[in-house]
């Protein structure tokens, strides 16, 4: 749900901010003053997961360990969940304000983030964060108004996992307008989607990520020659979209609305 960004504005404005996340190091590089920000997380110049890494080559990066984050004595430090626990451990141990996010699971958590971002960097970041949701609601609200038959999809990634409906990567689909196959085969959470179950099941569209720079058993399974056979393969280029709570998520939303109306039209 929703969460007021109001409820995060703190009384004072951090001067010296760090990422130890490549989700929080985007939203900072969204929302914060540039002199704010003392650095950003090793994957912030990493394009497959930021869509931001060529604007973080404009600030300093950090080695992701506690003993170099203190050394830069920020007075706020944001990361993830499952980031380096032992580090955010150690910098609480220290007496650093350390605000942990947690994956974002649905479009209205990635909402939530913003808000939160907005609310903890200052009363100039709260208003450049107001900014971006009612752009982030206008935008999505024209998105899922776009018209169409509705396909059964599956997203199919690494190690032949797929995306289940309650992810964020599901409800991008929803608001696409797609159909999720993995709701018919009662994956709510995703997992493990066997290539037989998969075929039998007949999508009408499989979607696979971008595949990595080297060969990697973890995604030999997308090249299988079944696979490729159904005719409904299709490689989504906004891979770095889809990892984190930020307005990038609807970038990934429009192209697959972009994928459901041409397949609408080849039908």
């Amino acid at each position: 749900m929703f969460v007021a960004v109001a409820s995060f504005v703190r009384a004072e404005t951090p001067v010296r901010v760090v990422s130890v996340n490549v989700c929080t190091d985007q939203l900072l590089q969204l929302l914060a003053q540039p002199a704010q920000i003392a650095s950003l997380s090793p994957l912030a110049r990493d394009p497959r997961s930021s869509k931001l890494a060529q604007e973080a080559g404009a600030y300093p990066q950090n080695d992701g360990k506690a003993e170099s984050i203190a050394l830069q004595e920020p007075d706020l430090i944001v990361t993830g969940l499952y980031t380096a626990k032992a580090t955010t451990e150690m910098l609480r141990s220290l007496g650093h304000r350390v605000e942990i996010f947690p994956p974002a699971y649905s479009l209205d958590e990635a909402r939530d983030a913003i808000a939160r971002m907005g609310g903890l960097l200052g009363p100039e970041a709260q208003s450049r964060a107001d900014s971006l949701l009612a752009a982030f609601d206008s935008r999505l609200e024209a998105l899922k108004a776009t018209p169409g038959p509705r396909p059964r999809v599956a997203f199919y990634y690494a190690l032949g996992n797929t995306a289940g409906s309650k992810s964020l990567a599901g409800d991008m689909m929803a608001a696409a307008g797609l159909t999720n196959i993995a709701i018919e085969l009662n994956r709510p959470y995703g997992g493990a989607l066997p290539l037989e179950q998969l075929i039998l099941t007949d999508p009408d569209l499989i979607l696979t990520g971008q595949p990595y720079d080297a060969p990697a058993r973890a995604t030999d399974l997308l090249d299988h020659p079944v696979l490729k056979a159904t005719g409904t393969l299709r490689e989504i280029k906004s891979g770095a979209s889809w990892l984190c709570g930020t307005p990038f998520v609807l970038d990934a939303v429009e192209e697959l609305v972009t994928l459901r109306l041409d397949w609408s039209a080849r039908q």
